[in-house]
Formats: structure tokens, C-alpha cells, sequence
């Protein structure tokens, strides 16, 4: 019986564990930390006859064949370098799912952007009638998919660098691009080694769909991509490549391959940064052959993203929107963007290195008060004081964050308290999902009813 190791306790290596063993493997999961739900997984596993060791580092020998990556897991660490130096064949758990899946992919990957814009596939590709869940980075663990009793017709994954990174031979059918700024420069080092990993996936798909408005992605152009599908808020005569191929927003009407397709106006979500998603979604269902009727329906219902300007309440005329999801400069830019003037924003968290001018001046611009929690905080404040913005306070913890935007929202007349850390969530919280739902639960238990 074959060896495999799988590295990381959570979904995904549950779901690659699972498969394995259902295949024919001898498996076992490591993980240094010991996960919520430890005894339930423990007992699910030794259930099936895989092997659990917590609070230990993986350490490679030549009697394992397969070692399978966790997204979160870093590409580069000792053990997983010693694996490969070893012979011992070291992929994600994507890759690992792309062997037993033999649906068509729709792969989306990006800075920002990526989980509105697989979510808005899903629910097209489900309004038409087909099955076609989200995976990977939102919805399903991609090994969960290959485990389903029936397959999926299409797989829709959110994509992540460090997946592409451990999954180098997954080519879908149809790639999509959103942004590209710099993210998790602490692992990838320069941007370019960032772009490099996203554009090996838009490589290996079959079709490319790829974010014309982004000045990154633009600059690349038709010279590097001369075959890809471009899409444009900015109309046709800004579309790059063929607009015969191409999407684009013009007289307020979605067009994709020279077709109106459903007004622009018919998504909820605000944000010029969510037409350009849309742009998207419709051009892939497009290219995927999926009817227009399907597409104006699923996008008329679409009812947005949890953590991504999610509106939880309006308490006293002042709307509370969740943005927990942007994790960085850029993300938490477009979303203070997004929103009506004036806003007090609750920002901080575990800092990522990036470029915060922009932000700095949309807070500027659009915020009468700034509440700073997490490690991020004093970074956040010597910065503002640098830009000549006073408004900001110290407040440390998400409880404090809620009373105090009330305080200030009233004084202020303000329109919306936005959470938007411009951090991932590591020093106070497991994920930017617990650091969302706490805000959500928060506002709608310690507000007072109007």
C-alpha cells in the first residue's frame, strides 16, 4: 500500500486525506496546532483509518510517495524543500483534486476580486441548471468535489497564489484574471514573482479572461496576451484585443462577444470594482455557452458576498457594512471607495507590507473618524499623523470598535460605519471570517433597537 502524508488539518486536508485513503493509500495527517472540532475530526478519521499526529512538525522519508499541501502551508519551508530533494513527489491539495476531477474548470485568481467574481460564476452556472459548485478558496475543499458521489459539470475555483504555486500542471478551461497588487510579498518576494505564479495559471487554461481596467494587468497588453478575453468598465473604444471576443459595459448595458447581455444596473452590489466582476462572471458564463436568459437571472438574484460590503444593519439612519475580506491596502481602498460620504472605518489587524497611499488618501477623503484595533494599530496612527489626518483612535478590540462608531456616527452624521481592516486577521482572530461574523454579531446584539 502506497504513502501519502497530508500537511494541514483543517478542510482541505481532511477532504485530501479522505481521498486517498479511498483510493487505496496508506495516509497520515499532521498538523502543529491542535484545530477547533479536534475530537469530532479525530474520531472521523481513526474512523476511516487515517492517522492523526498534532503538535508536530511533518519530517520527509523516503518510505512516503506523495506529500499533499494545505493552501495555507508555505511552498518553501524546510520539510516540504527536504521532500522534494527526497524525490517525494509534493503537490496542493488542488493538484491532488485536478487528478480525480474530470469536469472542465473555470479557475478565477487575482488579488482582489477573486471570491465575488467565483461567486457571481457559481450562481450563473446554477441558474442554468448545471452543477457547478464553488471551490477552494470559498465554498468546498476542491478534494470534497472529487469525493461527491455524483460530478460536478463544471468545477468553479477561487484560486489563490500559493495554490497555483503547489499546483502547477491544474489547466482549466477557462482562466480568469481580476487584479494584481502587491500581496503576500513577505513569501513571493517582488511583484513579479507574484505575477509570474498568477499568469502560469491563465497559461495553462485553454481560454483567458483578464481585468483590462487593472493598470498591471493592462500594461501586459495584447503583445503578452493576444488571444485573452479583455473586459473594460471604461467602454468599448478602452477595450484591449478584439471586441468581437471581449466584454465591456457600454450605454449602461453589460456586452460580452458583441452581444447585449443584461443592464448593468441589474447587480446590487456598489462599486465600480463589482461591475468590473461582473464584467467577468458574464464573460466566462458566455464562453462557457451558457444562455443570456440564465445570466440576466442569476445576476438580477445575486445577493452579494458575507465579509465583502455586506450590509448587516441600519441603526439610527447609519449603515454598519462588513468588509472584513479586505485584507489589504488595495482591497480596503476600494471599499471606502464604495461607500457614501461621510463614513467612520474600523481598520487594523495583522499588518501586510503594500502600498497604503491610496487608502490613506480615500480615508482622507471619505472618513470622519478612523477606529484602529489589532497589532496594525500604532503602524496605522503614525502613519495618518504623517498624512495630516488626526482623526483616528486607538480602540484595540472589535467591542470597543462597534461603541465607539455608534458614538462618533451620531456626532457625526455619519451614513456608514465600515469595517475595512486593510489586515489579515492572524493577531485576534482564526480568519477574516470569525473577524466578520464578530463585527455582524456585534452589531445586531449590542445596538439598541430603533
Amino acid at each position: 500500500m502506497p504513502i501519502a502524508h497530508i500537511i494541514g488539518l483543517g478542510k482541505s486536508g481532511n477532504a485530501a486525506a479522505r481521498l486517498l485513503k479511498r483510493e487505496g493509500w496508506e495516509v497520515t495527517v499532521s498538523d502543529r496546532s491542535s484545530p477547533p472540532n479536534l475530537l469530532e475530526q479525530q474520531q472521523q478519521l481513526a474512523s476511516e483509518g487515517i492517522k492523526l499526529e498534532l503538535g508536530k512538525s511533518f519530517e520527509p522519508d523516503k518510505s512516503i510517495e506523495l506529500v499533499v499541501v494545505s493552501p495555507g502551508v508555505p511552498w518553501d519551508i524546510p520539510a516540504l524543500v527536504r521532500a522534494r530533494e527526497l524525490g517525494i513527489e509534493t503537490i496542493g491539495e488542488m493538484a491532488l483534486a485536478w487528478r480525480y476531477l474530470k469536469s472542465p474548470w473555470v479557475a478565477i485568481t487575482g488579488t482582489n476580486g477573486k471570491t465575488t467574481t467565483t461567486a457571481l460564476i457559481a450562481a450563473i452556472f446554477a441558474e442554468a441548471g448545471l452543477y457547478a459548485p464553488a471551490c477552494g478558496n470559498i465554498g468546498y475543499a476542491a478534494c470534497e468535489l472529487a469525493l461527491a458521489e455524483k460530478p460536478p459539470d463544471w468545477v468553479i475555483a477561487e484560486i489563490s497564489s500559493y495554490q497555483i504555486e503547489s499546483s502547477p500542471f491544474v489547466a482549466p478551461r477557462i482562466g480568469v484574471l481580476t487584479t494584481l497588487t502587491p500581496d503576500h510579498l513577505s513569501r513571493h518576494k517582488t511583484l513579479e514573482n507574484y505575477y509570474n505564479i498568477k499568469a502560469h495559471l491563465l497559461k495553462k487554461s485553454e481560454l483567458q479572461i483578464i481585468n483590462g481596467d487593472d493598470p498591471v494587468l493592462r500594461q501586459q497588453g495584447v503583445d503578452i496576451w493576444p488571444d485573452a478575453c479583455w473586459t473594460s468598465v471604461k467602454g468599448e473604444k478602452e477595450l484591449l484585443g478584439k471586441c468581437s471576443f471581449g466584454a465591456y459595459i457600454e450605454d449602461g448595458w453589460v456586452i460580452a462577444q458583441s452581444e447585449k447581455i443584461l443592464p448593468a444596473s441589474s447587480l446590487r452590489m456598489v462599486g465600480e470594482h463589482n461591475l468590473q466582476n461582473l464584467l467577468m462572471a458574464v464573460a466566462a458564463a458566455n464562453l462557457a455557452g451558457i444562455d443570456q436568459s440564465a445570466i440576466a437571472r442569476a445576476i438580477a438574484k445575486f445577493p452579494g458576498v458575507s465579509h465583502r460590503l455586506e450590509h448587516i444593519r441600519t441603526w439610527e439612519g447609519i449603515d454598519f457594512i462588513n468588509d472584513s475580506k479586505a485584507t489589504n491596502y488595495d482591497a480596503a481602498q476600494v471599499g471606502l471607495a464604495a461607500v457614501s460620504a461621510p463614513a467612520i472605518l474600523i481598520a487594523g489587524g495583522d499588518p501586510k507590507e503594500g502600498d497604503d497611499r491610496a487608502w490613506i488618501d480615500t480615508i482622507k477623503a471619505k472618513a470622519v473618524g478612523v477606529l484602529l484595533i489589532g497589532d496594525a494599530a500604532g503602524i496605522f496612527s503614525d502613519r495618518l499623523e504623517q498624512a495630516n489626518y488626526n482623526a483616528w483612535e486607538i480602540v484595540e478590540t472589535m467591542e470597543r470598535a462597534i461603541a465607539r462608531a455608534a458614538e462618533l456616527g451620531k456626532q457625526n452624521h455619519a451614513k456608514v460605519v465600515l469595517l475595512s481592516p486593510a489586515c489579515a486577521s492572524f493577531d485576534q482572530y482564526q480568519s477574516f471570517e470569525q473577524r466578520g461574523d464578530h463585527f455582524r454579531q456585534l452589531c445586531l446584539e449590542s445596538l439598541p433597537e430603533e
